[in-house]
């Protein structure tokens, strides 16, 4: 539905992103993840239409933001970081407002104040001004803002930025709400929320894209390193590190407290390109002990994303 083609932006000589590629499916929900400064505002706002790329193309559908700029704002709603609402006015003649800029009529007017209200969950808030909100509930009234034209596309800056837990979660699901009919494009240094609320993440670092892919696939890139946790009967720490010492791939063993002392509860640190699961199993069936847990553990997200966001 969205295809990114060698997008670069430059203020003066700064370069804030560079050639990326990106390919966004239909219904999807993704997210934008990188530390701040990373480039993630400034690639939204050229997908929305707000900049121009210094060089390469966004194609929405059949349309290229170079030529088709209007028309691919028509089918995007967009939520910066801090939303663009006045304080002055009542939740209810604000969102009148904004449907009458958009252009609908009466009847639609009213279908659509009452279904975003029931998705915003502001149906309790219409005849409060907005300066008397706390900052998840205008956030809600920038989604309903954002969405009022029923766009095809959600773009969302920042959406839980200074939210308390509660409202982190209130947030995250409406847009899983909008996700089942929408594709959303979101941004964040969160990486709870990123796993929470997104199909697929894209780390975006120093303008680059330096990863791509669901949560789980993230976790398995960079470099092999994982730990193995097993838990033996019969076994001693002294013959255990002998044995499975020798395999290949095996950095080290390390022992944990165990409740129940005839179990040896061992982790293995782990760094190799191969899956070496079956040899460590089969060296363990070599011998009289008996195997009574056996679980890989993969890098966490936070780990993962330092890995690949950290200054050279």
């Amino acid at each position: 539905m969205i295809h990114v083609e060698n997008l670069t932006k430059y203020y003066n000589e700064f370069c804030a992103v560079d050639q990326i590629n990106l390919h966004i499916r239909k219904g999807e929900i993704l997210g934008l993840l990188g530390p701040n400064g990373a480039g993630k505002t400034t690639t939204l706002r050229m997908l929305t239409g707000f900049f121009l790329p210094t060089s390469g193309n966004i194609h929405v559908k059949n349309y290229s933001i170079r030529e088709h700029s209007l028309e691919i704002k028509k089918l995007i709603g967009y939520l910066p970081e801090s939303a663009p609402l006045y304080h002055n006015m009542l939740v209810y003649d604000y969102l009148d407002y904004v449907a009458n800029i958009r252009g609908l009529t009466p009847d639609q007017k009213i279908a659509r104040l009452k279904k975003l209200a029931a998705l915003c969950g502001l149906n309790n808030i219409m005849h409060k001004p907005i300066s008397e909100l706390s900052k998840g509930l205008k956030q809600r009234v920038g989604i309903a803002h954002a969405m009022m034209s029923d766009p095809e596309i959600l773009v969302l800056d920042e959406p839980t930025s200074g939210l308390d837990p509660n409202q982190i979660v209130e947030i995250r699901e409406i847009i899983r709400q909008i996700g089942k009919e929408k594709t959303i494009v979101l941004s964040t240094h969160i990486l709870s929320e990123a796993e929470a609320a997104c199909d697929r993440v894209v780390i975006i670092n120093q303008g680059k894209i330096v990863a791509d892919g669901s949560t789980e696939s993230l976790r398995q890139t960079g470099n092999r390193e994982y730990d193995i946790r097993l838990s033996l009967l019969n076994a001693n720490i002294d013959h255990v590190q002998k044995q499975l010492m020798a395999i290949d791939g095996i950095s080290g063993i390390s022992p944990s407290v165990s409740d129940d002392s005839t179990v040896l509860n061992l982790t293995l640190a782990c760094k190799s390109d191969d899956d070496i699961r079956s040899t460590i199993y089969q060296k363990i069936k070599e011998t009289d002990w008996i195997l009574i847990d056996f679980h890989q553990e993969g890098k966490s997200l936070e780990n993962i994303f330092r890995e690949l966001t950290k200054e050279n």
